[in-house]
């Protein structure tokens, strides 16, 4: 069973404190009664009487010409209403991207990668629909592959994009290179020679799937007007609405967009999937088009993380102060940019990691290939790195013969400390302070899986229920990780939300109404929206209206920005209805009570209060027939973007922290692992709903749990095809495979954030991976350079 603790640090400001169900308390999620009782309606679930089915036929090879395509048996079976490919697109536009529109609709006269899209169907049946699709024929000519760096910047190699001209081209040395970020700050070589010590290491990351379980579905509904009514299961909206509207032909007025059950998301919903192949089926048939991704084609139709390889050298002085770093970072990001250059800022900009090291010199790229799409997933680029420069730390305290966490807490870093990038840390960064508490906990007992009179409990060994050991040749192992990770979007990205908050009176009670357009992928957003206008507008009932495009822009569900923004401009606008309210107060009652011109008033329990306690008004008699109605915007402070050739500037909001310690047995005949406990520690600033956070710090450590020992989608270098799209044969961690987590929760405010609140949905899924890790090599003495971790890499036999 987890576990959690408590220390509250600097406290912050809070309006109101009395509301029953306001900020700080662990309310209970209004959507997890339906959800864990299977009544939830889920985007795949939805049904229109009339709708069509419609179908995406993928490549089957990774690059090629498409010499032909050959729809009439298809277009000929009957029940199907539409084909479409390339040529039937209705725009100019018929490219689309989050930062660079380098994505076809449906492809052009040549595909990229393994599973891209080439045509559509629909039809009234899915059977139908996927047998029409089945019928297309294509004829390929195969084109030479790029799959990796060195085929991706030979002299000779085959361009993925030609003629770039996005604005990241200008600047990169060839165009296979997506973005370049180096980072340079003081005098590396200079450094180097007052290193007693010198370690480096070559470090390999796997493509990690988000593996939500929800599957990519949607339906589109044609309207009166031409335009389009799109029910979808995402991560942004607006965004969704800036690259359909464009390649469908229309005003971005008449693609009107609704939020539908989010079976989880983690970054995987972030770029377009099925939503502009829906619409283009509806507007082409003028019926609903109903699109539902089975699990084989959510491996194709989604980015996947950036596999890595990393290069790192450390120095050190004999006491152990670390001299300076050296790193280069490849990130493949496939055969489209999707967020590539974003995960190149992050990746550089926190290679260092959360230690005080003046010296470095960093170089981040991410590379154009024939391999899977790659953008978005939880840790964003700061996880390949905190894999990397953790192994480091490592090799670092061994070679000096220090302990690990002490060598750590001796370099970390503390507010005032100056980033690589030379942006000063202004928060708290008690990076120290949760190695000591992960190191001070107990550890679980040895040997958990000797019961008293009777034989092995083989659950709690190494292979499990499979029966493969009884203890013999099981071995403990303890490991210990910290990571630093960013919060919002940064490198002068307009990042803001938008909330709208309605205060009246319903039956003879004020109730607020909460509308934005926030993506609930299952983080706790509608929960904690609904905290902050109890807390801020002394109300009890708060009406959470469904997300969609009829109201600004919430920005992503994504970089553990969502209570930090939404959460911010849900606050500030309630903020703003409160003081409308006591204004309309003052005009009403002003004359009956001196109070109303001088006192510190408060929201409380329906009422107007002095912050004596004493009641003015009930907020329904100042309502009585009227509603306060606004709607407004909430930005972070600004950020820029890093300088080209130093990478110099303040490009983020705010840091994240948080440390594991991993513990395992290790089966050493088999290379067996069992992950028996993983403690964690993380700083969240304040935790505006400790059931949401704790829940949250758990499931992230799980997703890095499961990157370290099973989680890796397959690519065949050879074709560049994916080996493993099922969830047969890409594993992720179960319930037998998740060990115990305890979390030990810092609340140190951040003075420049809502609340005082840091993001923390990501950071437990930097410092997981590398825990696990450590403590392998803890138990095997083996390097283990690379992740996953496989059987084969612990008993020589690969």
């Amino acid at each position: 069973m987890a576990q959690n603790t408590r220390t509250v640090g600097t406290p912050t400001n809070v309006t109101q404190k009395h509301t029953k169900g306001g900020i700080g308390e662990s309310t209970l999620r209004p959507d997890g009664t339906l959800k864990v009782t299977g009544e939830f309606a889920y985007s795949s679930d939805m049904w229109h009487e009339d709708m069509l089915w419609g179908q995406t036929l993928r490549s089957t090879v990774a690059h090629a010409e498409i010499v032909s395509i050959d729809i009439s048996e298809a277009l000929a079976m009957p029940g199907v209403y539409s084909v479409l490919t390339y040529d039937d697109l209705p725009a100019e536009m018929k490219n689309y991207g989050l930062e660079i529109q380098d994505t076809p609709v449906l492809a052009n006269g040549r595909v990229r990668h393994h599973g891209e899209p080439v045509a559509l169907v629909a039809a009234d049946h899915p059977e139908t629909a996927r047998r029409a699709a089945a019928k297309i024929k294509i004829d390929y000519r195969e084109l030479p592959l790029v799959t990796d760096e060195a085929s991706a910047l030979a002299a000779d190699a085959p361009l993925i994009h030609e003629g770039r001209d996005d604005h990241h081209s200008g600047h990169v040395p060839h165009p296979n290179i997506v973005h370049r970020q180096p980072i340079i700050r003081g005098n590396v070589e200079e450094a180097r020679k007052r290193a007693d010590v010198i370690v480096e290491g070559e470090y390999t990351f796997g493509m990690q799937d988000q593996a939500f379980l929800g599957p990519e579905s949607g339906l589109a509904v044609p309207s009166e007007d031409g335009g389009v009514d799109l029910y979808v299961a995402t991560q942004w909206l607006h965004s969704d609405l800036q690259q359909i509207a464009p390649v469908l032909g229309l005003p971005p007025e008449k693609v009107r967009m609704t939020l539908s059950g989010v079976g989880g998301a983690f970054g995987g919903r972030e770029d377009i999937s099925m939503q502009i192949h829906a619409c283009l089926l509806a507007l082409a048939t003028n019926k609903p088009v109903k699109i539902v991704y089975n699990r084989f084609e959510s491996f194709f139709g989604h980015v996947h993380r950036h596999p890595a390889k990393l290069w790192y050298e450390h120095g050190a002085t004999k006491d152990g102060k670390i001299t300076h770093m050296k790193c280069r970072i490849v990130l493949d990001g496939g055969a489209y940019a999707s967020a590539s250059p974003a995960v190149v800022g992050n990746a550089s900009s926190l290679s260092v990691g959360p230690y005080v090291i003046d010296d470095v010199d960093i170089e981040a790229i991410a590379l154009y290939t024939n391999n899977p799409p790659c953008g978005a997933m939880r840790g964003f680029g700061a996880v390949q790195a905190c894999f990397a420069y953790e192994a480091q730390m490592d090799k670092l305290a061994a070679k000096l013969g220090m302990d690990p966490v002490e060598f750590r807490q001796l370099n970390a870093m503390e507010m005032g400390t100056i980033m690589p990038t030379g942006q000063v840390v202004d928060s708290p960064a008690p990076v120290a302070e949760l190695l000591r508490r992960v190191k001070a906990r107990p550890l679980p007992p040895e040997r958990q899986w000797e019961t008293a009179g009777e034989g092995a409990d083989v659950r709690a060994l190494p292979g499990g229920l499979s029966n493969t050991t009884h203890g013999e040749g099981v071995v403990r192992g303890v490991g210990y990780a910290v990571g630093i990770k960013n919060v919002g979007f940064s490198e002068g990205f307009d990042d803001y939300s938008t909330a709208r908050v309605r205060l009246e009176v319903i039956n003879g009670e004020p109730v607020a109404m909460v509308h934005t357009a926030m993506a609930e992928v299952g983080q706790g957003g509608v929960t904690v929206h609904a905290q902050i206008a109890r807390t801020e507008l002394g109300v009890t009932q708060v009406t959470i209206h469904p997300a969609d495009t009829q109201v600004g822009s919430a920005g992503s569900t994504s970089a553990s920005r969502q209570t930090y923004m939404t959460g911010g401009a849900v606050k500030n606008t309630c903020e703003a209805v409160r003081e409308a309210l006591l204004e309309m107060g003052r005009r009403k009652n002003g004359s009956y009570h001196p109070a109303w011109a001088h006192a510190e008033l408060l929201l409380e329990g329906g009422k107007v209060v002095t912050d004596g306690g004493e009641v003015l008004a009930d907020i329904a008699d100042i309502l009585e027939n009227e509603a306060i109605d606004l709607e407004l915007e909430f930005r972070h402070r600004p950020t820029v973007a890093f300088d080209l050739k130093t990478g110099q500037g303040d490009g983020h909001v705010q840091y994240t922290f948080a440390a594991h310690r991993a513990v395992v047995e290790v089966d050493t005949e088999l290379g067996l692992v069992k992950v028996v406990e993983l403690a964690t520690a993380q700083d969240v600033g304040k935790a505006l709903n400790m059931l949401s956070v704790v829940g949250q710090i758990q499931g992230g450590t799980t997703q890095g749990l499961g990157v370290a020992v099973m989680e890796e989608i397959i690519v065949d270098p050879k074709t560049a095809k994916v080996r493993n799209p099922s969830f047969t044969d890409y594993l992720i961690p179960t319930i037998l495979d998740t060990p115990t987590i305890p979390v030990d929760v810092l609340e140190l405010a951040d003075p420049n954030a809502p609340y005082g609140l840091r993001g923390l949905g990501e950071a437990p899924t930097l410092s997981s991976t590398p825990a696990v890790l450590a403590a392998i090599r803890n138990a095997t003495g083996l390097e283990l350079n690379k992740t996953p971790i496989r059987p084969e890499a612990l008993t020589g036999t690969l």
